[in-house]
Parts: structure tokens; C-alpha cells; sequence
């Protein structure tokens, strides 16, 4: 049976609406000497720091790791921690433009890998020839990095998202398919979002936003809807234990914790961590007309929306070891406060608009 923890009761809860799965005693991962991977990772957003912490922990495992970076060090995170890759023997290579693969890969000096880690591709487009040389490799397993945006559940169907959910042909699920067409042995990984230490995309500053200025926090329905928040370490330990693994062939896997967070007790933490007392207003999404130049946006959907990661439990031992519950007092601390959003200036004019169809 499909069961969840949720962050700030404890209560297992088994909501599942797509059915869970069991699948096959998991295979343990096999590192060997000269067991080398390659990562090609994005230039930061809101994977950006899966590929950090996946580094670091490829490295404990003895495996030679290399980055192809897109973009340039911007000395922000997660590029301010980029130190700790240096210290762990890790290679980063700044390719600026990953869309010139050919330039990106000649950067490697005739280099082949073990495996490969993706991080960055959004298209069959820019894959393929990632791919192509993975390939040429023989690599023993091409990880993907995809998204979990692409599930689109029936209408009305809410409940922990299993990989058997249908999915929109976005670019990362061609990209997904490229993969598979080209029989390579590929593993796609599918994140929600994600926070950790390093994090250069927020979705919990819309809360502190408001909350660290004594504003109501609008929350779209009865507040009741789950959602799923992963520290990106985590993301991270659950690829590298397929590395290696050759029960991750051929699967897809949700990229995520366990453990289930309601909205307003989401809006709740960040009240403690921030030392204020919360006033929650919910609003109907669906009951006001957005007027010209409008820019309120909830960080998450409307409506509940949160993915199981049990197979990737079965089938690599996956455990989280975060939870937001434990880390929103550093996360606020480390990744609002210190970065100076405190003194941002923000308008919370569309907030009224929003505020006034409150249900």
C-alpha cells in the first residue's frame, strides 16, 4: 500500500488515486575502480543545485567526476559553493553555450565516462547529441534529469501521482523519449519542487515575502492540498544510487521525498521560522478577473498536486533524510534573511486583487 508521511503530523496517510506498484527486490548499485560520470548541468534554477550535492556524493563513492557547466560562474548560489566540488576532486568545466555540444564536449579532451548525468537537455534537440556520445561511451547508464510538470491526472482525480500517470509531450518528455528510441540505458528522473542550502530559485520566498512584513498570505482553496517539498540532497542521493544500478535501466522515477506538507501547514512554518504569527486568507483562483499587467502568482497549482516516490524506494533503496519541517529554521535563516530579502522592496498591490475573492 502506497503511504506518505506527512511533515508535521506524523500521520501515514495512503491517498492514492493512481494505484501503487511494487516492483522487483531492488538491484544494489556496483561502483568499480575507474567507474567515471559526467554531468551536464544547467546554469542554476531550480535544478541547479541537484547537480552540486549529486557531485559530492558520486565523489564519496569513489567515482571520478566531471561537469560540463552551462553559463559562467555567477558567484551565486549555488555557484557559491562551488568550493566544496574543488575540495572533493570534482572537474567543472564552464562550456558557456551547452547548445554547442560539439565545443562542450571537445572540452573534455577526448575523455569517455562510465555514465552520464543529465541535468540541462529540455529537448530532443539538445540531448541528442549528449546522447549520441554517451553512446559512442557505452555507458552503463544515462540519467536524466527531466520534471514532474509534465503529469497532467484526470480532472478531479487527486492523489499521490505514480510514474504510470499520463504526461503531456513537453520537451523534456520527447527529450525522455529520445533517450528510449535510442536504446541507451536510461533512467529519467522526475523532481517537485525542490529547496536545499544552495538554492538560487525560491518557491517558499512568496510566503516570507509576506509573512516577515506582516501581510496576509492569500492560499488558493481550503488550504488543505499537499504538496511535496524536497531537499535537493536528497534529489541527489536518489540518482546516484541508480548509477551503476542496473535495476534503474529502463524506468522512470519521481524525484522526490515522501513527505507531505499541507498548504497552510506550509504557510505555518514559515510563520515559526520567521517569528510571525500567520494570517491566512483563501481565495478562490477561479473567482476574479485578472486585470492588465497582473503579477500575483501562487508558487504552487491550485489544486493538490504531489508525486509518490515509492519506486524509487523498491527499486533503489531510496530513503529521504530531509524534511522541511526540520530545515525551514535554516532555510529562512540561510536563504531569505542572508540574502538581504529583508529589505527588498515589494509591491503586494495585485495581492488585494487577489485578497478580495477570498472564498
Amino acid at each position: 500500500m502506497l503511504s506518505l508521511l506527512v511533515a508535521s503530523s506524523g500521520l501515514l496517510v495512503s491517498p492514492g488515486i493512481h494505484s501503487a506498484i511494487r516492483y522487483s527486490p531492488l538491484h544494489s548499485a556496483r561502483m568499480a575502480a575507474g567507474d567515471s560520470t559526467l554531468i551536464i548541468q544547467n546554469k542554476g534554477g531550480g535544478h541547479g543545485e541537484i547537480g552540486l550535492h549529486l557531485a559530492l556524493e558520486l565523489a564519496k563513492k569513489d567515482t571520478a567526476v566531471t561537469i560540463i557547466h552551462e553559463g559562467k560562474d555567477t558567484g551565486k548560489p549555488p555557484h557559491t559553493s562551488y568550493g566544496a566540488l574543488e575540495a572533493a576532486g570534482v572537474t567543472v568545466k564552464w562550456c558557456g553555450d551547452l547548445t554547442d555540444a560539439t565545443a562542450a564536449l571537445e572540452s573534455l579532451d577526448g575523455a569517455s565516462f562510465t555514465a552520464v548525468v543529465d541535468n540541462w537537455s529540455k529537448s530532443p534537440e539538445q540531448i541528442k547529441p549528449y546522447a549520441e556520445a554517451a553512446k559512442a561511451w557505452g555507458v552503463s547508464n544515462y540519467a536524466y534529469v527531466s520534471s514532474a510538470g509534465m503529469y497532467t491526472p484526470e480532472k478531479g482525480e487527486y492523489g499521490a501521482i505514480g510514474e504510470d500517470c499520463t504526461v503531456k509531450s513537453s520537451g523534456q518528455r520527447q527529450a525522455e523519449e529520445t533517450l528510449s528510441d535510442m536504446e541507451l540505458p536510461f533512467s529519467y528522473f522526475r523532481p517537485q519542487y525542490i529547496y536545499g542550502p544552495s538554492q538560487g530559485k525560491s518557491y517558499l520566498s512568496f510566503f516570507f515575502d509576506r509573512l516577515s512584513r506582516d501581510q496576509p498570505v492569500p492560499v488558493p482553496g481550503d488550504g488543505s492540498q499537499y504538496v511535496t517539498m524536497t531537499h535537493a540532497a536528497d534529489n541527489a542521493a536518489m540518482i546516484a544510487a541508480a548509477i551503476g544500478n542496473e535495476g534503474a535501466v529502463g524506468q522512470a522515477f519521481n524525484c522526490a521525498t515522501s513527505s507531505l506538507v499541507s498548504y497552510d501547514e506550509l504557510v505555518g512554518l514559515c510563520a515559526s521560522a520567521a517569528g510571525k504569527e500567520a494570517t491566512i486568507v483563501h481565495y478562490d483562483p477561479k473567482g476574479f478577473e485578472k486585470p492588465e499587467g497582473f503579477g500575483f502568482k501562487f508558487p504552487f497549482r491550485d489544486t493538490p498536486f504531489y508525486v509518490s516516490a515509492d519506486k524509487a524506494t523498491d527499486l533503489l533503496g531510496f530513503a529521504p533524510k530531509h524534511t522541511i519541517a526540520q530545515d525551514i529554521a535554516w532555510y529562512y535563516q540561510d536563504n531569505y534573511v542572508a540574502k538581504g530579502l529583508l529589505d527588498k522592496e515589494i509591491s503586494f498591490a495585485d495581492d488585494a486583487v487577489v485578497l478580495a475573492a477570498k472564498l
